[in-house]
């Protein structure tokens, strides 16, 4: 597919998430299933290898594997994809984005290394190399809050002049002040799901979103329905991050990441069969209470479970 520039990244993205088998293998069928119901709900785009989509775990022939049917699915649909090529390792990083270049994504979602902590030249470095190897196709830099570099946006600005490849970010969103730092920068700021009404109203250009993790369908409509009825979607926004925090924050004080959250609002959600099961060696949640958020969801938020 075409190049996306930062201009052409915007709107509601559907995360790819990893089904596991109880043997810890991939499986490739549901993943199938799970694309084509992304697409089918009418997501903007779609990214593999977030965070949700267990990149770290994965080896060099599952990474491809990924990558191949998400880029087919979406190609055949005339629907945008990024490949997430992060790794720890940055070496790493370089080689998966080296093996997947004959899948021309839209874009290439990288990390920072993250064993030990970069420093500003060496970020650039980094970023040069891979915006190289990338051979024209941008970049989108995820930066989450739990990064072991988590970068200003003073820092951010420095690198767009140094690396011009670099068309967008994936971060957590901050105050006033901080949207006031970032909405002059020559990217695409892509900010949580549960935004999508307050993020873009402050500068953002769009979300990668957690909410289509619980309802692709219903996350699409809700960020259209800004435009038709902007009080209705805040007030929708406030009512997720109650039901979030409520329900879904307090397994994160537990200590279950990020991954194990959203395969959660998946299972809730019931529009696909990836199941709540991470691979080893880390701990998911109970698919029953999967089952209960489900309940839940569809109680407190209507709207968004069965949109119109």
């Amino acid at each position: 597919m075409t190049a996306l520039t930062a201009d052409g990244i915007h709107g509601t993205w559907g995360t790819v998430l990893l089904p596991v088998r109880e043997n810890d293998t991939v499986d490739y069928a549901a993943l199938e299933r799970q694309v084509q119901a992304l697409v089918a709900a009418g997501v903007d785009g779609v990214y593999t290898n977030g965070t949700a989509g267990e990149f770290h775990t994965q080896d060099d022939d599952e990474f491809l594997e990924v990558s191949t049917v998400v880029a087919r699915i979406c190609g055949c649909s005339g629907t945008p994809f990024q490949l997430g090529v992060s790794h720890p390792v940055a070496q790493t990083s370089l080689a998966r984005l080296r093996r997947s270049r004959h899948l021309n994504p839209g874009a290439y979602q990288v990390i920072l290394p993250d064993w030990v902590a970069v420093t500003d030249a060496e970020a650039t470095d980094f970023l040069a190399r891979m915006a190289e190897e990338a051979q024209g196709t941008g970049l989108v830099l995820y930066n989450p809050p739990h990064a072991k570099r988590v970068l200003t946006p003073d820092a951010l600005a420095r690198l767009c002049e140094a690396v011009p490849s670099v068309v967008g970010v994936k971060i957590a969103d901050g105050n006033p002040s901080w949207y006031g730092s970032v909405r002059s920068l020559p990217l695409s700021i892509f900010v949580p799901g549960h935004h999508v009404v307050t993020g873009p109203l402050a500068g953002a250009h769009g979300t990668y979103s957690n909410v289509a993790c619980l309802s692709p369908t219903g996350a699409v409509a809700w960020a259209r329905s800004v435009v038709t009825d902007p009080m209705g979607a805040l007030a929708l926004e406030r009512r997720i991050v109650d039901f979030f925090g409520a329900h879904v924050l307090p397994f994160a004080r537990q200590g279950y990441c990020n991954a194990a959250l959203d395969k959660l609002l998946a299972e809730a959600g019931g529009w696909n069969n990836t199941g709540t099961r991470l691979r080893w060696p880390y701990r998911w949640i109970d698919p029953e209470y999967g089952r209960t958020l489900g309940a839940l969801a569809r109680a407190a938020l209507p709207e968004l479970m069965t949109p119109a």
